[in-house]
Parts: structure tokens; sequence; C-alpha cells
């Protein structure tokens, strides 16, 4: 039974990696600005276009998913995911990766909000906490590669397939092709939904109930400072120490390394000991670190600052998503899309870290990413033992 487990949890896994692909919008943006000359609050419509698409599709996906199921859903957002991978093949002007970024968006929400709930059908009870850190784990693995193939490709003495940074696009685009094969083959049984399905009012209904409301609010802060640091990581760097922003780009590497470390380490640690402790530490690293960035110039300070936050906020997302799912029992659906639209905070942050930034430099966006992380402090208590 455990070997058949595991056997369907690697397609699974396979597809957390093809989730981290959104990750990418960070690297991204930064080569984008530089190319295409744009201010920092112009650029950071980017990764705000991606995660807008959370708040528009999130919850229509959670019910999509009682008509067609998890699995389905998640095939389907793969699909949506590959294309948006597809389309800078052919260029870089600023419309074109609007479109590329947007469908990545809505491709990722999609997933998310179906993928995650999917794991329930294979793992549950006390061990889906540290089996979706562990999903996260995998995602980081593809969120800390974005950077080194995206540098790889700008500095390749001979320019990879003439796509420089943008070879990026295709190198996942053929693991997502590798994800959606071998999930179609996979057969993974899922409850059926009891009951009549709900409304899209009786889902936002559900933010009446304090825990889902709280873990909302989390998940937005957690998803803001992600992909707040994403972004900002390679411009501080740039701004405190005059590296070039080909190689200060290593920043958000060190980030996601550190990240992934975190989700490895995690998967462990939630499963034999209290969560809400290590909530509290994991959170505890985050602030530390905001301190840090908002003074320090020395490039081994702010790269000892870029690791706590990858540490901290590696667990933030799986505590807080199992403690909204097991809240509701009978309403995984519903509350997994309120829940993947909190990764709205994708939008709300980097926009507010944009016009910060072009006002007081990159110390002004570390100053809206601390909100968050206090945001998170405050929900610590929240958590059940």
């Amino acid at each position: 039974m455990k070997d058949n487990k595991m056997l369907k949890l690697i397609p699974v896994m396979l597809c957390f990696f093809a989730m981290g692909f959104v990750d990418l919008v960070g690297t991204a943006t930064n080569f984008v600005k530089q190319d295409l000359g744009l201010s920092d609050s112009t650029a950071n419509i980017f990764p705000s276009l991606v995660f807008f698409w959370f708040l528009i599709f999130s919850v229509p996906t959670g019910m999509l998913m009682n008509k067609i199921g998890r699995k389905k859903t998640v095939l389907l957002s793969l699909v949506i995911t590959l294309l948006s991978l597809l389309l800078p093949i052919f260029g870089e002007n600023y419309y074109l990766m609007l479109i590329c970024f947007s469908l990545l968006g809505i491709g990722n929400a999609i997933m998310q909000t179906s993928l995650n709930p999917l794991i329930s059908n294979i793992i549950s009870g006390d061990k889906l906490a540290s089996t979706l850190t562990f999903g996260q784990f995998v995602k980081a693995i593809a969120s800390f590669m974005a950077p080194l193939i995206a540098m790889w490709g700008a500095q390749a003495v001979i320019p990879s397939m003439g796509l420089g940074w943008r070879v990026l696009f295709p190198i996942y685009m053929i693991i997502g092709i590798l994800a959606t094969f071998l999930l179609s083959l996979t057969t993974i049984k899922e409850e059926e939904v009891v009951g009549k399905a709900s409304t899209f009012s009786e889902c936002f209904k559900l933010l009446g109930i304090p825990i889902v409301l709280l873990s909302f609010i989390g998940i937005m802060c957690h998803v803001g400072i992600d992909v707040g640091i994403n972004t900002t990581a390679p411009r501080l760097l740039a701004e405190r120490t005059g590296m070039p922003l080909t190689d200060a780009a290593f920043a958000t590497t060190i980030y996601f390394v550190f990240r992934t470390f975190g989700c490895l380490a995690g998967s462990y640690v939630l499963a034999h000991f209290n969560h809400r402790k290590f909530f509290l530490i994991s959170v505890l690293f985050i602030a530390i670190a905001m301190l840090l960035m908002i003074g320090a110039k020395h490039q081994f300070i702010l790269y000892t600052a870029f690791a706590m936050v990858g540490l901290g906020n590696s667990n933030v997302f799986s505590v807080i998503f199992s403690q909204a799912l097991l809240s509701v029992p009978n309403k995984k659906n519903e509350v997994s899309g309120l829940m993947i639209m909190g990764l709205f905070g994708g939008t709300v942050f980097p926009l507010f870290m944009g016009f910060a930034s072009d006002a007081f430099g990159q110390a002004g966006a570390v100053l809206i990413m601390a909100i968050g992380a206090v945001y998170l402090l405050y929900y610590v208590n929240k958590i059940d033992k």
C-alpha cells in the first residue's frame, strides 16, 4: 500500500516542480526590466499581473474541481502553463511578455488550487502538512534553478539557441510536458462531492470562519514576501554593492536554495514536532532578516539575510494551508480555492514595493515586506499545536 502511494506521489511531485515555474517571474522581470529599460514600478507590473489571476481563477477552480475532479483540473493547468512557456521563444516585446505572464498566472492559479488538495487523496491526517512541505521542496528546486539557467543563457559565449536568458522557457516547457504525460497515466481515486456543489456566495461565506479568513490573509503575506524578495534581492544587492544585475541575480538563487533546504528539513520536522513552535521560529527568521536588509550594505550580511528569509518562508505556506484545509474537511475544494486566492498577495505587495522603492530606494520595498512578517507573527497563536 505504501509503495502504491509512493508511485502515485512521483508524478504529483513532478507537477509540484512545474508549479515552481511561476517563480521564474522574479528573474524574468529583472531581465525584461534591463532589456526594455523599464522603471521599478513599471517592471513590477509583471509579477503583479501573474498573481492577479489568483484573485480571479482560484474560487472558480475550486468549483470546477467539484465537477470534473482534481486530477483533470491539474492537467488543464499544465496545458495552460505549457502555452505560456512557448510564447517567449518567439520574442521579448512588452506585450508578448504581458500575455506570457498572464497565462503563467492563470495556469498556476488553477494548478495550486487543484494540486494541493489532490495530495489529500493520497496522504491524509497529520502527515498532510509534511507532504505538502515536501511538495514545496520540489517546487523550490524549480525556483532556484530558474535564475541559474537564465544567467547561463545570458552569459553563454555561444548564445543558447539565440534566446539568451529566455532559454529558461523551452527547458521548463520540456519538463512540463513530461509532468503532463505522467500524471495523465496515473490513477488517483478522489472522494465524491457529497450534496449540492457550492455556489460562489457559499464559497466566500467560508471567509466568515475566523481561521479561514486569518489563513487567507496569512497566505497573502507569505506570497507577498516570496515574490517581493524574488524581485527585490538582486536590486538591493546591486544598489548597495554596485554589482551588475547579471551577477546580482545570484541573490535570488541564494533565497531559493535556502528555501529548498528549509522545505526538505520542514517535511521531517512537521511530521514529528510542534507545528506552532516551528512556525514561530520560521517567522522570527523572516523578521530578523528584514531588519538586516533595511540597513545592511555589506554583501555577506545581505546574502545572510536572503538565506534567512528563504529558511523562514519555506514552510509558512504548508502550515497555513493545511491548517485551513483541515479546519473545514467537508469543503476542501472550496477552502483550497480561497487559500490560493490569497496568492493575490503576489500582486498587492510588488505594486506597493515598486512605488516605495522608486521613492525611497530598495529599503522602502523591504519595509513593505516587513508588514507581512508582522502579521505572520500575529498568526502564530492561531495554529493548532
